[in-house]
């Protein structure tokens, strides 16, 4: 199977395209060695795929016929990844959450609109009133 094929069937990528352009881009490594999309992988082969600013690395261990549903992906690759990559992206994410909490900074145009609808009082009018 091919390697763009096979990362969309164990739902490393959504779609093939995607897999396609991370293979011409060099993300995408087998047994150490960068590869083209049309790359046949094979039992037995290690995959290190650059995704979201960490280095994912996994063994196959059985090749898929067609897609697969997420309960069955420990029956095809095995994780090798080390926690410390784990660690990484976790320690980016709650980074990314510091930088701005919710209701922080500039308002959205959502925000805006309601600011708005507030000051001129469309939803309140004083005629209703008397």
């Amino acid at each position: 199977m091919r390697i763009d094929k096979f990362l969309w069937s164990v739902r490393y990528y959504k779609t093939r395209s995607l897999a396609t352009d991370a293979c011409k881009k060099n993300r995408i490594k087998v047994n150490g060695e960068p590869v083209k999309a049309s790359k046949i992988v094979i039992e037995g082969d290690k995959i290190e795929v650059k995704k979201n600013q960490i280095n994912l690395s996994f063994k196959v261990i059985q090749i898929p016929k067609s897609r697969i549903g997420a309960k069955l992906l420990t029956l095809h690759i095995v994780d090798t990844t080390s926690k410390e990559e784990y660690e990484a992206l976790e320690v980016r994410k709650l980074a990314q959450d510091y930088y701005r909490e919710k209701g922080e900074g500039r308002p959205t145009k959502k925000d805006r609109r309601d600011l708005d609808d507030f000051v001129t009082g469309d939803d309140f009018l004083v005629e209703d009133i008397d």
